[in-house]
């Protein structure tokens, strides 16, 4: 199955250089580009793009907003995005996250890496490159609604719904752990954490595993780490 990939950057130079990777590879293609977040939103709907990777700092209709909208429109919920910085340590990146981003990826990354992102964003998986250190993101995740402690009462009602092992997948999600390590970690098998992570997504209203995140720090599950 080929993975319908669209490109968002006010920058044609990197367009360029993005599309000739991508189509280098079988089992992807380039369906479309925008220079603008508005028409990355337009694209992704009449080019059935499966993945967006979408720059943030964008004239008129920036990367960020542009996320929410995609994210918001129930046509759209196959779309997964991949917020590609200049800057990894952003407070952009957090909210790209909010907004509903599958993870980012910083432009001077690797070309195996870009790819491995396509891949990984239209499975579902939450991306969250190397340089992204988990209390980096835990951090700006408390800071961003200025409560003390970063807790949205709300996400920590829903957290109810779930059921003790389901918080324990949880836990282990946010910390950025993969389905094999949980399933290690927790002493079950691969496809049980796989059936637990769908099953907390389904309650939490999570698009994926970067939405799981999230949450796990706005709610109050898992602590901000200050080191």
């Amino acid at each position: 199955m080929t993975i319908r990939v669209l490109l968002a950057d006010d920058q044609a130079l990197l367009r360029s250089a993005f599309r000739v990777l991508v189509d280098s590879e079988p089992d992807m293609e380039v369906v479309g580009e925008a220079s603008d977040g508005a028409e990355a939103v337009r694209l992704a709907k009449e080019r059935r793009a499966d993945v967006v990777l979408m720059d943030i700092r964008m004239p008129g209709t920036d990367g960020l907003a542009a996320t929410r909208l995609i994210s918001a429109d129930p046509s759209l919920a196959h779309v997964r995005v991949v917020i590609l910085t200049t800057f990894e340590v952003d407070d952009y990146v957090v909210q790209s996250l909010r907004a509903g981003a599958s993870g980012f990826l910083g432009k001077g990354s690797e070309p195996e890496e870009l790819l491995s992102a396509i891949r990984v964003a239209a499975g579902g998986e939450a991306l969250l490159s190397p340089a992204a250190t988990k209390g980096l993101i835990a951090r700006f995740l408390a800071q961003g609604d200025g409560a003390d402690d970063g807790r949205d009462p709300a996400r920590s009602e829903r957290l109810d719904a779930l059921t003790v092992r389901e918080r324990e997948v949880l836990v282990q999600v946010a910390g950025g752990h993969s389905n094999d390590e949980i399933a290690e970690r927790l002493e079950v098998s691969p496809l049980t954490v796989k059936t637990h992570v769908n099953r907390a997504m389904a309650k939490l209203g999570a698009r994926d595993r970067a939405q799981l995140v999230v949450i796990a720090y706005e709610s109050g599950l898992v602590r901000p780490r200050v080191d």
